[in-house]
């Protein structure tokens, strides 16, 4: 007794040629199936339409900040920064307020040079008190992972480990007295600014 065995045509890379098929053809070419898979997203994207019945349905969240008195516009020096606590006193809520002499994103006074940032690297919380660079106007590096942050342009990173930006903290000024009102970014070790 033999053993036969039954050969195939392939199409080059082991696998079955179009001869195989019982149509002896592809049902669905390459291009049908990107067309296809395309109507479908596109159908897809517009029944998920944000401007739906559906969409003003979901209540937006706010968030109410403490106004807060932290100093006096005329008793601060240039590049000695002032520390405060803001929006509480909980976790990662130290901050610090310093006039730059260097007009800045978001600073108050004649100059606009009077900015306000949280105290934590936003990659993984080191603390960046005694960190401020008047030279450069920045502050860190970080203790852990080496983040430097220009204060001149909202607190954006300049080199390190953190992707985002040191929370800034927003300011009014009212005659000479300087108010902490919100926070522009969230603070380290919070999933919202006002809970820990």
């Amino acid at each position: 007794m033999t053993n036969q065995v039954k050969t195939r045509e392939t199409s080059g890379k082991g696998l079955p040629s179009k001869k195989d098929h019982p149509a002896g053809k592809c049902l669905m070419s390459r291009r049908k199936f990107l067309l296809s898979s395309g109507l479908t997203t596109a159908t897809i994207m517009v029944t998920m339409n944000p401007g739906t019945n559906a969409a003003a349905k979901v209540p937006a969240v706010l968030s109410t900040y403490p106004r807060k008195k932290i100093a006096k516009l005329s008793a601060l020096k240039t590049d000695k920064p002032v520390a405060f606590e803001y929006p509480d006193k909980g976790a990662f809520s130290q901050s610090m307020l310093v006039k730059m002499g260097t007009e800045a994103g978001g600073g108050i006074g004649p100059q606009k040079d009077v900015v306000a940032f949280n105290y934590f690297c936003t990659h993984q919380g080191g603390d960046l008190t005694g960190t401020y660079k008047a030279d450069t106007k920045s502050l860190g590096a970080c203790p852990l992972h080496l983040s430097t942050y220009d204060l001149t342009r909202h607190g954006i990173l300049i080199s390190g480990q953190a992707y985002q930006s040191l929370p800034q903290v927003l300011l009014e000024l009212e005659g000479d007295d300087i108010y902490a009102v919100g926070v522009f970014g969230l603070i380290f070790g919070r999933f919202d600014n006002l809970q820990g």
